[in-house]
């Protein structure tokens, strides 16, 4: 076994990139930190995420880990894997971990934010990282249909097609709604989520915002398990990952 664990903290702007994990269609996330990795000790290395974000998803603390017998210094990996990076990724910390450490199987929960502009025209500015819809939403009625979805429950019908969970109950701990201008963020925080959970979250609470569905559909939803009976897939620029959460032995480094 390789004498170090090394954590790493993430930050990036997934417009260009095909998701967190490696494929043959594009670049990912995954791609660009094992080949910096790969470069700064001198031999392949496997990077494991916290999280497999979908293509355009944007993350400030996804989390990964390796394995290295190298003594860098965690200040010389956070440097020089940046120098190796390109500029929508970024390493914003890195720590020693115990070998036990594993950024998914380890993690406790992670938390979400999905943002939605709310006005008439588009915002250039805002466009990477905001669905645009034209008009105001009920945050009210948003937050009704939010309430039934807190706590454990099956959310098959908030799941997509594609799917490989082997189930699909998951406990969510908290749903906040808050805005700011003509932005609307929705906040869900976990235990851990079905691919594309967040996005159908956000979309039904979006179409009860806009009065096209009534805030009791998430209940009915939760009940029959059918996906038909959510909302749409919210698209992927308007969702980052904010947080990973792991115990205290695994959220800061030994000592």
């Amino acid at each position: 076994m390789a004498a170090r664990t090394i954590k790493l903290v993430l930050e990036y702007d997934g417009t260009d990139l095909c998701g967190w994990q490696r494929q043959d269609n594009g670049p990912t996330v995954q791609q660009h930190v094992e080949e910096a990795v790969s470069e700064m000790l001198g031999e392949p290395t496997t990077v494991t995420g916290a999280s497999r974000t979908d293509a355009g998803v944007h993350a400030m603390g996804q989390v990964a880990h390796f394995h290295t017998d190298s003594t860098i210094p965690l200040d010389g990996f956070r440097l020089g894997l940046n120098s190796h990076l390109p500029d929508s990724i970024a390493v914003v910390a890195a720590a020693e971990m115990p070998h036990d450490f594993h950024a998914r199987f380890s993690a406790t929960g992670k938390r979400y934010r999905y943002q939605i502009l709310t006005r008439r025209a588009p915002s250039p500015l805002l466009r990477r990282i905001t669905w645009h819809r034209p008009r105001p939403l009920d945050l009210a009625s948003m937050r009704a249909a939010a309430a039934p979805l807190i706590g454990e429950h099956d959310f098959s019908a908030f799941r997509a097609a594609g799917c490989t969970a082997r189930h699909a109950r998951r406990r969510i701990t908290a749903i906040d709604l808050t805005t700011a201008g003509d932005v609307v963020t929705i906040e869900v925080a976990g235990n851990a989520f079905l691919r594309n959970m967040v996005r159908i979250l956000a979309g039904t609470l979006v179409e009860v915002g806009e009065s096209r569905r009534p805030p009791t559909s998430t209940a009915t939803a939760l009940a029959s398990g059918l996906r038909t009976d959510a909302g749409q897939t919210a698209p992927a620029q308007g969702l980052t990952l904010l947080e990973v959460l792991y115990t205290a032995r695994h959220e800061h480094p030994p000592g």
